[in-house]
């Protein structure tokens, strides 16, 4: 008999396809909402293994629910939405997808942190609204990019990739990390700091860090204080490593000089939340991995990971 899956999310048909000539398969079917959780709770009880996304709280009381899960596929890199302790006291895999988005999400890391120094989504909102009536020689100036100086808090992957990019803007590169990456320090000329420093010398922050216990809200009022007030700071990270009323304060005072954000504390973000009511923050919808190629590579890596550990074999990717 086949193993039973339960998609949590409406996926592309081939990545279905794929699934169901080894498993019986069932999915949640509207793509843009994510599964409730009784629904999810009812489903789990008889699933083999899950494939679901950073959207849903696989916590300790839906895992208990389950009576023969083994194996929990976590389309994203991170997991925080996994209690990863429960599921290693039931013996369930999980498994994540990282690598195949560093690439993607380093684009947009770099394009987040153009638009935002160079007003680029205001500038439009201008034009659109029929603001712009001549040239003048202030009107809606930015900050350079060129030989500015960029602090990555993570030199992970996704780090790794931005310092690429930043290089060839010719930027300073500093860096904070729980340890040193002597072999990319060389390879991008790029000098290893305390945070604090990083904070104090950096014109833009870009957070790249994984959100652990340790990291969240690791940027608080301390920590903007120590910005210039010329600063930028950009998360395409998670929203908690970033204390949200800390930086709209921090921005609404003039403390720093922008933000561009792809990640919030709560998603989606709330309309009416303080960050959305400033013209100085550029807010994405958390699209960081979202171009069709990256996308279809998670799916399938997801995929991968959840049938090899139904088949007893090690996934391409263990978290625990």
């Amino acid at each position: 008999m086949k193993p039973a899956v339960y998609i949590t999310r409406k996926i592309p048909a081939e990545i279905v396809l794929k699934l169901e000539e080894h498993c019986q398969v069932r999915m949640w079917y509207q793509e843009d909402v994510p599964v409730p959780r009784d629904v999810l709770e009812q489903e789990i009880r008889h699933a083999d293994g899950l494939f679901c996304l950073l959207t849903e709280t696989i916590d300790r009381k839906l895992l208990d629910k389950s009576e023969r899960l083994k194996v929990v596929s976590n389309m994203a890199v991170g997991y925080n939405n996994i209690d990863i302790e429960a599921a290693k006291e039931k013996g369930i895999t999980v498994t994540n997808t990282p690598g195949v988005l560093t690439e993607t999400t380093a684009d947009l890391t770099f394009a987040l942190l153009m638009a935002t120094a160079r007003r680029l989504i205001e500038s439009s909102d201008y034009l659109r609204n029929g603001d712009w009536k001549t040239w003048s020689p202030m009107q809606l100036t930015g900050q350079d990019i060129y030989r500015a100086t960029i602090g990555i808090v993570g030199m992970g992957r996704i780090g790794a990739s931005l310092a690429k990019r930043a290089r060839g803007f010719d930027m300073n590169i500093l860096y904070y990390n729980r340890s040193r990456k002597y072999e990319l320090e060389e390879e991008f000329n790029m000098k290893y700091t305390d945070l604090d420093s990083l904070l104090r010398e950096s014109d833009y922050v870009c957070i790249m860090t994984p959100y652990t216990p340790e990291t969240k809200n690791l940027i608080g009022a301390r920590e903007l204080s120590l910005m210039k007030k010329t600063g930028i700071l950009i998360n395409t990270a998670r929203g908690g490593i970033v204390n949200e009323l800390e930086l709209f304060r921090a921005l609404k005072e003039g403390e720093i000089w922008a933000a561009g954000l792809d990640v919030f504390e709560q998603e989606p973000i709330s309309l009416d939340h303080p960050l959305l009511t400033l013209q100085n923050v550029v807010t994405l919808p958390h699209i960081g991995s979202a171009s069709i190629r990256t996308r279809m590579k998670m799916a399938d890596l997801a995929a991968d990971n959840l049938l090899l550990a139904l088949q007893n074999q090690t996934p391409k990717y263990v978290v625990v």
